[in-house]
């Protein structure tokens, strides 16, 4: 029983994917089959071309529907009120390729990717001996992008770039509270396609420890906006205060007057009533400044 669901609900996933149109087809030649947009087409026939002295075609979405539901091919939907045909151009992509794969990684620790597709913004016949690749600081939240690559005398080339991964993630089993310690007690580690992130996940919790910055709801992606380093000392909590100068070493009982977190200056009262300054070095330990 359970064997005939899974097959149903992965017949009903393949069926939308197949029935729903791309914004935009690379294309290996200037003539366009049923094949370039529905690669399982049992009768294929050519139904648009590319100009010739042009190397793309846009065309309005409802009328590519129903050019394709003439070929027996109904019940097609679209995002998009336009969908773009661009042969492809005959370039080598691998070192930018590269550059994006070692840029994810250098982003998310355990990222697990499967492909990387790079297609310049027009067509191209070749691209420069020598040139940087130049990715945008906060691409790595999304699985597409744009970069460019930029060759010594200045000049520029624009590519789009779309790149299917498994990333680890942290979300919240019930609602925590702030200030509350980030566990594995209360978030569940999870692996998840990358698409697209409001901010970079968390990573990892075992390495460093984190508090909750704000209240964060159940069922929630966990991202370093909603957490801060945990704050070792609390306020009103009592401390330990060590003092060293000239080789004079003292420590003294205080009350921290504000939370700290490792190297937070904050303001602590000895017994006497005096307030002081001192640097946070651990759980419930400080020094003077």
């Amino acid at each position: 029983m359970f064997a005939k669901i899974l097959f149903l609900s992965l017949t009903l996933l393949n069926l939308h994917a197949s029935n729903t149109l791309k914004d935009i087809y690379y294309v290996d030649s200037k003539d366009i089959n049923i094949s370039s947009i529905i690669p399982e087409v049992k009768n294929d026939a050519q139904i648009l071309r590319i100009e010739e002295s042009r190397y793309s075609l846009k065309i309005k979405t409802k009328d590519l529907i129903k050019l394709l539901s003439k070929h027996g091919y109904k019940n097609l939907t679209s995002k998009s009120n336009y969908t773009n045909f661009v042969l492809k151009s005959p370039i080598d992509t691998s070192y930018i390729k590269q550059k994006i794969k070692d840029y994810y990684k250098k982003e998310y620790e355990e990222i697990d990717i499967k492909s990387i597709s790079v297609k310049p913004r027009g067509y191209i016949t070749s691209i420069p001996k020598e040139y940087s690749v130049n990715i945008r600081n906060n691409d790595f939240l999304s699985s597409s992008g744009i970069v460019n690559i930029k060759t010594p005398q200045n000049k520029k080339l624009f590519f789009d770039y779309y790149i299917i991964a498994n990333v680890p993630i942290y979300t919240s089993k019930d609602a925590i509270k702030k200030e509350m310690r980030i566990s594995h007690s209360n978030c569940i580690k999870k692996n998840i396609a990358l698409e697209s992130f409001r901010a970079k996940p968390l990573q990892n919790i075992d390495t460093k420890s984190f508090q909750a910055k704000r209240h964060i709801p159940k069922g929630m992606i966990l991202t370093t906006r909603d957490v801060e380093t945990l704050a070792v000392i609390k306020r009103d909590a009592p401390i330990n205060v060590s003092f060293n100068k000239d080789g004079i070493a003292i420590t003294f009982s205080a009350k921290a007057l504000q939370d700290g977190k490792v190297n937070d200056i904050i303001n602590v009262q000895n017994s006497s009533g005096k307030i002081l300054k001192a640097r946070v070095t651990g759980s419930s330990t400080a020094e003077m400044e």
